[in-house]
């Protein structure tokens, strides 16, 4: 995709044990032993190959029995949160061709039934955080000695942390509380962000970071392109923290709010939230940004422009990293709908107290004989006690064949049909922000019941972007992911020998199932981490769906280049894959450890493979 700034910037040359130290606590993870006093700066290689040299496997399947690793140096030990066990597994990866499970960190000694979800080490220090039994109740973040596992301290923080990392100096844990509802969204705690100062690691103070200060500025917000939707939300509640990136100088964070398509800014120091900055939405209409948006159009690779189409980044990881003094945002621009109240039947039989869903599928939101026909399946009772059905506008959508009062052939499974899009944007408002009625033959109507949609918002942008540090995207991998994965030159597993087009978006749980991700998230970029080589950055992106890991070197953040890809899956064809015979499935956490820290004197890439309960350990094999 063409970059959106105008020059490439001169890229500051860093020393590699100075910002390694940086990006490794940006992305949550990584050892942390002090930099030298004189560094010395490492060979920049041209390119990369990633090389699978080891793993563990738990033995457990489809239960998130891999998933967030962090790296502990001096120790030589991984920390993989093992959520089927509600707690961390502990590998020595002395040899890591090897890992050998040693131990596990069991955070209910904490907290009665609690379960961690992330993890981060800093200079033998484990960080973790830890949903309570009830996850709209306050957590906690605990510190361990990485070398012993013996437990150092506890703090009480905000409800459902899902993310912790330390900020690159060392001196604080910074902790997402995502702030989740109830399923049937009777309760909704507020989210917000844990700035926890751990100078003395037995007596953490904690100050919160809320957004409370933003609650009577929904409208305003809403107009910027921040989306606030959840039933009688008011800005904090709504506000759901998912993933921290730290500057170099530790003195500010940012914070993706996933279902929010936003990042708050942080300024550590005061703990508080100075900005919400809404990301946009990515244009399917236009060259450059296609996507393949039916999984039932005869299992055909179908990549094309869809005008009328907007891509919700709504991303999940992020990392930062330092060129020219600025500093650049990564994400991995998954997409995440609302969907609560799923199994509740009180919910999907008409009771709107019960739960929120805001996906559907574009063939049931705007069949011209409306959307009674799907009540008691999966028609959410807020949309439809808002109206009758709904329609395309022609004006948009004619292209696919859409009339006034008949969306006709947008509807069909091969187009639009199977797209699941938020019912929740997209139709056309009156100037008080209320719904504009149309008849069912598609004319403005105020006594109408028909909403018309003149825009239709799906999930993620099956990219990823580089953003500035004030929310401007830089760049964004457009649709490159998917036209790679459909190309002559992506290969599968572990010897490289499979098309990467036979199994073109496929599910990571689903065997020869071709396509099949194609009306959700495609490939569904999740993980990402970042390593410095020399004076070269690489991201490193974790592919949840598809499965693998492609690299790019993001140097110059208006112009990365795609460098690898490694997918480990061998068995594409058993439904559902074999544990024995697949290999990797649905990579999570990523975690980069530099040369001078590896076990094996060679930079490694980690990653915690959430449906096959693997952790794989990759070695980066340099090119000069």
């Amino acid at each position: 995709m063409r970059p959106l700034l105008p020059s490439t910037p001169t890229t500051r040359l860093f020393t590699a044990s100075l910002l390694m130290t940086a990006v490794l606590a940006a992305c949550g993870g990584g050892s942390d032993a002090p930099a030298p006093t004189t560094p010395t700066p490492e060979a920049t290689p041209v390119s990369l190959k990633l090389e699978k040299i080891g793993g563990y496997s738990t033995g457990q399947f489809g239960v998130s029995a891999a998933e967030i690793p962090a790296f502990d140096a001096a120790s030589k030990r991984l920390f993989v949160v093992n959520a089927q066990l509600g707690a961390v597994d502990v590998l020595n990866l002395t040899n890591p061709a090897n890992p050998v499970k040693i131990g596990v960190i069991d955070a209910t000694a904490v907290l009665a039934g609690a379960e961690i979800n992330s993890v981060a080490v800093h200079n033998g220090i484990v960080a973790v955080a830890i949903q309570a039994p009830v996850k709209t109740d306050t957590g906690r973040m605990a510190l361990y000695r990485a070398s012993d596992l013996s437990l150092i301290s506890s703090v009480t923080i905000g409800a459902l942390p899902d993310m912790v990392t330390f900020t690159p100096d060392g001196n604080t844990v910074l902790v997402a509380n995502e702030g989740e509802p109830s399923d049937d969204y009777q309760v909704d705690p507020e989210g917000s962000v844990s700035i926890i100062d751990v100078r003395n690691p037995a007596a953490p103070v904690v100050r919160t970071a809320t957004f409370t200060a933003f609650n009577g500025q929904e409208a305003t917000l809403r107009a910027a392109g921040v989306r606030i939707y959840g039933p009688n939300a008011t800005a904090a509640k709504d506000f759901e923290p998912e993933y921290i990136a730290v500057s170099a100088d530790s003195k500010t964070a940012w914070v993706t709010l996933q279902e929010n398509n936003a990042m708050a800014k942080v300024d550590i120091a005061t703990a508080t939230v100075t900005d919400v900055l809404p990301l946009g939405y990515k244009d399917h209409g236009v060259a450059g940004n296609e996507l393949d948006a039916s999984d039932t159009d005869g299992g055909t690779i179908n990549i094309k422009t869809w005008p009328g189409v907007r891509g919700m980044y709504l991303p999940d990881a992020m990392a930062s990293y330092t060129v020219g003094g600025a500093t650049y945002l990564v994400t991995a621009n998954e997409g995440d709908a609302r969907a609560w109240g799923e199994d509740n039947a009180a919910y999907w039989g008409g009771d709107a107290t019960k739960g929120f869903v805001e996906e559907f599928r574009v063939k049931h939101l705007v069949n011209k004989n409306g959307w009674a026909g799907r009540a008691g399946d999966d028609l959410p009772p807020q949309l439809n006690a808002m109206a009758a059905g709904g329609l395309l506008d022609p004006a948009t959508f004619g292209y696919c064949g859409a009339i006034a009062g008949d969306p006709m052939g947008c509807r069909a499974d091969a187009a639009l049909g199977r797209l699941n899009i938020s019912w929740t944007m997209g139709y056309r408002t009156n100037p008080d922000g209320s719904p504009m009625m149309f008849s069912a033959a598609g004319v403005a109507d105020p006594l109408g019941n028909r909403l018309m949609y003149d825009q239709l918002y799906s999930y993620g942008a099956r990219s990823f972007s580089i953003w500035n540090a004030n929310g401007g995207l830089v760049w964004d991998s457009g649709a490159e992911i998917e036209k790679f994965l459909a190309s002559s030159d992506c290969k599968l597993g572990r010897d490289r020998s499979i098309p990467c087009a036979t199994y073109f978006n496929s599910g990571h749980d689903e065997g020869n199932a071709k396509d099949s991700r194609s009306d959700a998230k495609g490939p569904e970029p999740e993980g990402i981490a970042l390593g410095q080589i020399g004076t070269k950055t690489f991201a490193f992106i974790g592919l949840e769906r598809m499965g693998g890991v492609l690299v790019y070197d993001i140097t110059s953040p208006t112009a990365p280049k795609r460098v690898d890809y490694l997918n480990t899956r061998d068995e594409w064809v058993t439904n559902p894959p074999s544990l024995a015979t697949a290999g990797d499935l649905g990579p999570e956490g990523l975690v980069f450890i530099p040369a001078a820290r590896s076990p094996n004197g060679k930079p490694l890439l980690v990653v915690g493979n959430e449906v096959s309960g693997t952790t794989s350990v990759m070695q980066l094999n340099l090119m000069y």
